[in-house]
């Protein structure tokens, strides 16, 4: 026996009611919200599409912090003839063992005080901002306003030899200055002439607002450089008894008043960006204060006398930091060789 559909019985009235109040309110209240997104758009004022693609595309178009990329000396094991080689390796060793060649106890001659030129142009002359000879092959020769005429590499390598070694100046045409030479022209033969190498010469080094403090300095030489340089600034010789482990600072076989270093500017930024042992130019282990303070200790102690009359014919172009008048200015030696140089820096 079929068994009949089961039929629900219809809703009540009250209950159909219910469900048209309910679409009715749930219509009012789409509504509601539709205009009120009408509203605030509004309010917040016509927008422009067109300005989002520009966004876009300055954020694309913003360049990266840009990377210095500093001079690197070229590889000596690249030079395929065998006896330019060989001039170019010798001069680069007469560069980082000097004295073993020219000091006191040198195999070719004796003409200079026991340091080597590197103790000056770091790692023979190829750190960056370690005084190195990156663009000596592309500016060389040039007017120098210290001697007030054009120089060639050959006076370059003999005023160091004179001021920095204390020395004798080498013969130009001797083997050795043309070793010396042609390792130079070699670190610069990857710079067109003309150009500065970046990270060449010494990184740049704020004045302060004081004058440099030789006390201070003192108590920071004992604490950070008299471990390498010694008490007395007199270096520590190598085991060899020729060389120099670490070169004197002061004393009658350091660089004499004529040298680069003995003006206060350089040997502070020297020492800023490459002492003590570790310190680099982009990891400094000195302050600012510090470098200026142990400049002015170092170059407050005795050390050889050179007269050097002839030098800056035009004191006007003399630089602020030379320690010897006269000046073009009024202010005094004495503020010329240890600061306040910010008031010298802007005098016209």
């Amino acid at each position: 026996m079929t068994t009949p559909a089961h039929t629900p019985p219809p809703a009540p009235p009250t209950n159909r009611l219910l469900l048209l109040l309910g679409g009715v309110l749930f219509v009012c209240v789409a509504g509601l919200f539709l205009i009120l997104n009408v509203i605030l758009r509004l309010s917040a004022g016509p927008s422009d599409p067109a300005t989002q693609p520009v966004v876009a595309a300055q954020a694309v178009a913003a360049p990266a912090q840009a990377v210095p990329t500093f001079w690197q000396a070229p590889d000596i094991e690249l030079v395929a003839d065998a006896s330019q080689k060989k001039q170019i390796e010798y001069g680069r060793d007469l560069i980082a063992r000097t004295a073993a060649y020219l000091g006191p106890k040198g195999s070719v001659r004796h003409i200079t005080n026991g340091m080597n030129c590197q103790n000056c142009h770091l790692d023979a002359g190829t750190r960056v901002f370690g005084n190195n000879y990156g663009a000596v092959a592309s500016t060389y020769p040039k007017f120098r306003a210290r001697s007030g005429g054009i120089e060639d590499i050959h006076k370059r390598v003999n005023d160091c030899i004179e001021r920095s070694l204390n020395g004798q100046p080498l013969d130009t045409a001797s083997a050795e200055m043309q070793a010396i030479r042609a390792y130079i022209l070699f670190l610069g033969s990857n710079v067109p002439k003309g150009e500065k190498t970046p990270g060449s010469g010494l990184k740049a080094l704020p004045y302060l607002d004081r004058a440099a403090d030789p006390q201070a300095g003192e108590a920071l030489y004992q604490a950070k450089c008299q471990s390498c340089h010694q008490q007395d600034g007199g270096g520590l010789p190598a085991p060899d008894g020729i060389t120099y482990t670490y070169p004197p600072l002061w004393g009658k076989n350091s660089y004499n008043d004529g040298a680069g270093l003995y003006r206060l500017g350089n040997f502070a930024r020297y020492i800023k960006y490459n002492m003590p042992l570790g310190a680099t130019h982009d990891n400094p282990l000195l302050s600012d204060e510090e470098a200026w303070d142990i400049a002015a200790y170092v170059n407050s102690r005795p050390r050889p006398h050179k007269a050097t009359p002839k030098d800056w014919p035009d004191i006007s172009k003399k630089p602020i930091d030379h320690p010897f008048g006269p000046y073009a200015d009024g202010f005094s030696e004495k503020q010329h060789k240890f600061g306040p140089f910010k008031p010298l820096a802007a005098t016209p």
